[in-house]
Order: C-alpha cells, then sequence, then structure tokens
C-alpha cells in the first residue's frame, strides 16, 4: 500500500487530527475549510473570481467607434462603402448651394493672414 493511499485513509476517518489535517489542508489548497452549505458555497465562489470590472469580457465591451468611423470614412472615399446618410447630407449641401442659400463658413485665422 503506497503512502499516498494510506493519507488518504487517515483523512477518512472521524478523529480530531484527521479533521485538523483535513482542515489544514483546505486551507493550504483554498478550498472551504469547514463544510458549508450550497449558499455559503456561492458566496465563496463569486469571491474566488477576478472582480467583474477586470474582466476583459466586462471593460472592453463596446467596440472601438472612433477608429471604425474613421476606416469607414477612408472607405468611402476610396469608393469601397457606401454611407447614405453621409451622401444624402453632401446632396443637401450641393442643393443649398445652387440655390445661394450656402452657410457662411469662417475662414481659418492663418489663411486670412497670410493673404494680407
Amino acid at each position: 500500500m503506497s503512502k499516498y493511499a494510506k493519507y488518504a485513509d487517515l483523512m477518512k476517518l472521524t478523529t480530531e487530527y484527521a479533521l485538523r489535517m483535513n482542515r489544514l489542508s483546505n486551507r493550504i489548497f483554498g478550498e472551504v475549510v469547514r463544510p458549508t452549505n450550497s449558499k455559503s458555497l456561492k458566496v465563496v465562489k463569486i469571491f474566488s473570481e477576478e472582480p467583474r470590472n477586470l474582466k476583459r469580457e466586462i471593460f472592453a465591451y463596446y467596440p472601438r467607434h472612433v477608429e471604425t468611423g474613421k476606416l469607414m470614412m477612408r472607405l468611402r472615399n476610396y469608393g469601397l462603402y457606401r454611407d447614405e446618410h453621409e451622401d444624402f447630407r453632401e446632396e443637401m449641401q450641393r442643393l443649398r448651394e445652387l440655390r445661394g442659400k450656402a452657410k457662411n463658413t469662417r475662414k481659418p485665422r492663418k489663411a486670412a493672414q497670410q493673404n494680407e
């Protein structure tokens, strides 16, 4: 009989020594020290998990909107993507300019100073 088998048989006994060694073993290996009910085990499981705010699937849930938007604009400029809303806005701006109702846009200060 191996030494491990003897140890396992010892742990099954209900002697005070066996109980104390079993508790020590549980403490060492991070298990529940004393027998507990299922509700308490659920609490132990929750506290043993990684905190929610450190889980990657929680804090990195939303996609990278800024980078995605810039990528789609670049693809639109290449003609590989069709943004119907932006097309509509450009068409409305074009028609407004044809009617002579275009909004006045300010010239940047640097361009205004260079012209003088």
